[in-house]
């Protein structure tokens, strides 16, 4: 199974400490934030993960390396000086990725099976994502996708709408087909994806059951630090 990590942002929330230190390498109880993601879709079955990089990307690279160390197999795509965005990235990526992937972000730690959206993708042929989703109703951040049955019926980001009840939990299984239609080497977001998908009911939803955590803000990797630190010591 392959996951694609988007970890190339520019992390402007975390100044100063981002200067310098690329999100993922940012220290989460005592260890660098990857090496807890890529142990996590490991321990789920992934076996194959493409880390894409920007913004001081070359730090992680010299960390995780080709992955053996995590007992998975790390591939890596670049995306270059000029910022092409969640899916550009992925676009950028083409040439590495399976017919069906898992793509996560570079802060997001998931408390969830990695691999339902990716299963439920298999297993239904109606459909050309599963994204997982949260019933958040705007606690831990914006909810921004309402849900209909199994489908993700809209997806809105900056919209505050009461039906916008569940929210983008961080992880979105994808078939190779939807990345080789985006404009290469042109910005584009992933939400503009999912929106699309969503508007053209080809999105399934997977619900997660534990809140998100991330490490985006400086709250967000100070809660995720308390998370780790106890269940070390549990």
């Amino acid at each position: 199974m392959q996951a694609v990590v988007l970890a190339g942002g520019l992390a402007t929330r975390m100044h100063p400490h981002t200067l310098r230190v690329p999100k993922s390498m940012l220290e989460v109880a005592g260890r660098p934030f990857v090496d807890w993601q890529i142990e996590s879709l490991a321990r789920w079955g992934f076996d194959d993960i493409v880390m894409c990089i920007a913004h001081l990307g070359e730090a992680i690279r010299r960390h995780v390396g080709d992955g053996s160390r995590f007992g998975v197999r790390v591939s890596w795509s670049e995306e270059g000086v000029r910022l092409l965005g969640t899916a550009g990235a992925l676009r950028k990526a083409l040439g590495r990725l399976e017919p069906t992937f898992l793509v996560t972000y570079g802060d997001s730690f998931l408390p969830f099976d990695y691999s339902e959206p990716l299963r439920l993708l298999n297993e239904h042929d109606d459909c050309d994502g599963v994204m997982a989703v949260f019933k958040n109703d705007g606690k831990w951040d914006a909810s921004n996708v309402q849900c209909a049955g199994d489908w993700v019926a809209r997806y809105e980001k900056g919209t505050h709408d009461a039906e916008l009840d569940h929210i983008d939990y961080g992880a979105t299984a994808l078939r190779r087909g939807v990345v080789t239609a985006l404009p290469e080497g042109q910005p584009y977001g992933l939400d503009a994806v999912q929106r699309d998908l969503a508007a053209r009911k080809r999105l399934r939803a997977c619900m997660a059951r534990e809140r998100f955590y991330e490490i985006g803000s400086p709250d967000g990797l100070s809660e995720l630090d308390r998370l780790l630190r106890s269940q070390a010591h549990s």
